[in-house]
């Protein structure tokens, strides 16, 4: 199996061949601080195919589906289809978020758990997860505040990780959410967790698998403000 996801800014890509992860990468952003999703996806999917034996040997992509970036969900969703095309294997799609919160299971001690990204706008990606990695609740979009108080009403102080959290540290500590370190790994999303929760996943009982984009791109808002000033 091949994992990948293109929702943040890092492009990650893992492999799994008899349960064991045989590839892990993550390629940040390039030269000019833009994510290199375009022209490094495919050549870490191809080093993946390698790793795991060829493509011969990769009967099912999982790819993340979001919430994040709607270009990098574009291109990770469009690839996923095009390879499964052409090689006529399976495809199921993992949600961003659910994949965070798999890595950061191990710390949470038995607490409930936010993934999160940052949204940009002000505002973040979450999901809330129970202590057994069951998630609580549909991803949602809100602002740092409207989180805070919403994780302050449950019965247990929740950890928080992701990009969302270390934006908004200061605004979660205020409703006793635990945050990280920084430079902890369960921050970012690892394609061998996509790769985990994708292996137990019905590929036959997949639906249409599209981004996850929570909310309208950018582009759309500027046409119809443009719109309305005309």
């Amino acid at each position: 199996m091949i994992g990948f996801d293109t929702a943040t800014d890092d492009t990650v890509v893992a492999a799994v061949s008899d349960g064991e992860v045989v590839f892990s990468r993550s390629v940040g952003q390039t030269g000019n601080g833009r994510p290199a999703h375009a022209t490094s996806l495919l050549v870490e999917v191809e080093a993946a195919a390698a790793a795991a034996g060829g493509w011969a040997a990769v009967e099912r992509i999982a790819v993340g589906v979001g919430p994040g970036s709607f270009t990098g969900l574009r291109i990770g969703v469009s690839t996923a289809k095009a390879l499964v095309g052409a090689l006529g294997i399976e495809l199921v799609a993992v949600g961003t978020l659910a994949a965070l919160a798999r890595g950061a299971a191990g710390i949470a001690g038995g607490r409930p758990l936010v993934a999160t990204l940052d949204a940009r706008r002000g505002e973040l990606f979450a999901a809330l997860y129970d202590g057994s990695g069951r998630q609580l609740a549909e991803p949602f979009v809100a602002a740092p505040e409207q989180l805070a108080d919403r994780l302050s009403q449950l019965p247990e102080s929740p950890l928080a990780v992701g990009s969302g959290a270390l934006r908004f540290r200061d605004e979660l500590r205020k409703a006793g959410v635990e945050v990280p370190d920084d430079d902890d790994p369960v921050h970012r999303v690892s394609a061998a967790q996509t790769c985990a929760i994708g292996a137990g996943l019905d590929a036959s009982a997949e639906p249409a698998i599209e981004p996850l984009y929570l909310r309208r791109p950018d582009a759309e808002r500027w046409r119809e403000r443009d719109g309305k000033d005309n």
